[in-house]
Parts: C-alpha cells; structure tokens; sequence
C-alpha cells in the first residue's frame, strides 16, 4: 500500500504539503494541488483515518454501545444513530456488551484511546466511574434510557412513568378487574419508572397486592415463566401489563399454554413498540416509544457536542404512544 510519503516522493513535495492538502489544513497553491491530486490517483493512496484523527483530534468516528443486539428494540435505536450520524459525515462504530460489565469495559478502554469523537451509551452496566474517567478525557458522550447515579451527560430517554399510567388507564378503561404487571430489572430506571406506573395506578384499589407484580427480566423466556408464577398465585388476573414487549409475547405464549383466551379471557399490553408486536396471535398492543427518534436525537446530540466542544449534562424525555391491537380489544 502506498504511504504518505510516496506520494509526497512522486508529487515532488514535503509530506507536510501533502498532510495539509489531506487535512484542507494551511494554505497550498493551485499547481501543487494538482500534482499532490495526480500523485494520489496514480498511486492509489487510502489516507488512514484514525491517523489523521489523531494528529487533528477527529477522526469522524462515534461508536454506539448496546446491551444486546438480539432485542428489536436496539436496532431501531441503531437505525435511527446511524441515520443521522451518516447525514453528518461520521461513521459508526457497533459494539454489543451483552449486558456484561467486564465486556463493557474493555470496549470503554479502547475507544477511551481518542480513535473515535465520541461515544453513544444504550448499555445497561455504565458506572459514575466510567463516565468520570470519559470526562477527564474530553470524550463527548451520550446516554440512552439509563443515566448514572450523577447525571454528568446528556440521557435521553422516553416518557416510563407516564406510558406506564396509560397502558393502566386502558385496561381498566376496556373493563379489567384485577390487573397484574411483569416487570424488568429494577436496576434500570426504565424498568423502575414503568413499575411506579402501575403500582401508583392501582395502589388504592381493594385487589391490588404486591405478590401481582412479577419479575421477567426484560426476557421473552421471562415474560412465559413469570405468567405461568402469576396465575398459581392469582387465577383471576384479567389484566396484564407488560414491562417489555419481549415479555408480553413471553407471556401471550405461556397463556396459550395456560388455555387462557387474550383477549376474551384476559388482555395484555407491552411497552416498548417493537415491531414483533405486530406478527403475534393476537397482535400485541403496546406503549411505543419513539425508537428511531431516540437514536436520531441521540446521534444529533452528540455530534453537536462534538462541534461545539461544550458538555452539557441534558435530560431529553420523549413522549410515548398508546398502540391500540387486537389482544385489548373485547
């Protein structure tokens, strides 16, 4: 592969003259413009792009960290960064953690080393420490959903507590007596503000019990063992709210098993949009969160933050839909 000096060699220039024509970076005349252009093209010269990020602190690189590729949810987000981050001219960098905090930091260490402008956060295991350590490197970075203990970053999230209340409101709306919800872990802010939701939405009603509010883990397999454990405990649940899509359709499942008819027998509802909601039997309502455009924002956030050089530690909330499907409908 031909080298920066070969073409400074073949143009019959210094390599700073040709490093300044890569990087528009000084002043170079027409003439020598044209032969360091010529040299280029004759010797088929790629300019490494992680060099001259280093020598001109950007190298048009963000990267996107996600807890687990295999939930619908994140490639809508991914979508939605990539979308943007194209428009700007910068490239995106997919690492998945698999919700691994060990994992997680190993990508952390290398991206900590400047090869990419700056980092969007979509990972359920980001620490005050990792984001501490970010800022003392000057490494504009972006958290989607869950913001550390002390949030000094942007997040940007969706409206939980509120789509929450909504999905209660509707069920009790089309009629449910007694209204159970599978939740995910409440470690994440999502998941704890989904289940303030419910409970302050039922809390003052003469069935509610605690022993209704099941755990799923945000997990299809989750949302099937949790409504199985529900209804030994409450056969009489006409109503469930799902913390997740993905264990909505869990637990549509494990009430097939169950013999029990959604929505005639008890109706369900999830949270999230994803688009599986729309193939199931029957097809799942849910509380949609703006997906793509909490990618987009996220991307268009950050790469400002990149421009300008100014953090700023900023709380998006966006609002959610109510997804009206046939397993409320009675």
């Amino acid at each position: 592969m031909a080298t920066i000096r070969d073409v400074a060699k073949l143009a019959g220039v210094s390599v700073a003259t040709v490093s300044r024509y890569l990087n528009k970076n000084g002043y170079v005349n027409k003439d020598t413009e044209q032969r360091v252009a010529k040299a280029i093209e004759q010797l088929n010269y790629e300019p490494n792009a992680v060099a001259r990020g280093l020598a001109g602190k950007q190298t048009g690189t963000i990267a996107l960290i996600l807890p687990d590729i295999a939930n619908p949810f994140f490639p809508e987000i991914a979508r939605g960064v990539e979308d943007v981050a194209q428009k700007h001219g910068f490239t995106v960098i997919l690492c998945n953690s698999d919700d691994l905090g060990q994992k997680e930091k190993s990508y952390i260490e290398v991206l900590r080393k400047k090869y990419v402008d700056g980092i969007i956060f979509a990972s359920n295991t980001l620490g005050q420490d990792d984001v501490e350590q970010m800022n003392k490197n000057n490494i504009p970075l972006v958290v989607l959903d869950r913001a550390p203990t002390r949030q000094s970053c942007s997040v940007i999230r969706s409206r939980n507590y509120e789509g929450a209340k909504l999905a209660v409101s509707h069920l009790l709306d089309i009629g449910c007596k007694k209204i159970a919800h599978l939740y995910g872990p409440q470690e994440l802010i999502t998941a704890k503000k989904r289940m303030l939701g419910y409970e302050e939405s039922v809390l003052d009603f003469p069935w509610y019990s605690p022993s209704l509010m099941v755990p799923g883990h945000f997990r299809m397999d989750g949302g099937l063992a949790a409504v199985k454990e529900l209804f030994a405990k409450h056969p009489d649940v006409d109503g469930i709210f799902c913390g997740n899509d993905l264990m909505a359709i869990g637990a549509l499942k494990g009430l097939h098993q169950l013999g029990i008819r959604v929505p005639e027998d008890v109706a369900i509802i999830g949270f999230d949009g994803i688009s599986l909601t729309e193939i199931t039997t029957p097809e799942l309502t849910t509380i949609a969160q703006p997906n793509y455009d909490m990618g987009a924002l996220a991307a268009k956030v950050l790469i400002e933050t990149i421009q300008s050089g100014v953090m700023e530690a900023k709380l998006y909330e966006l609002d959610v839909e109510l997804i009206v499907r046939d397993s409320t409908k009675r």
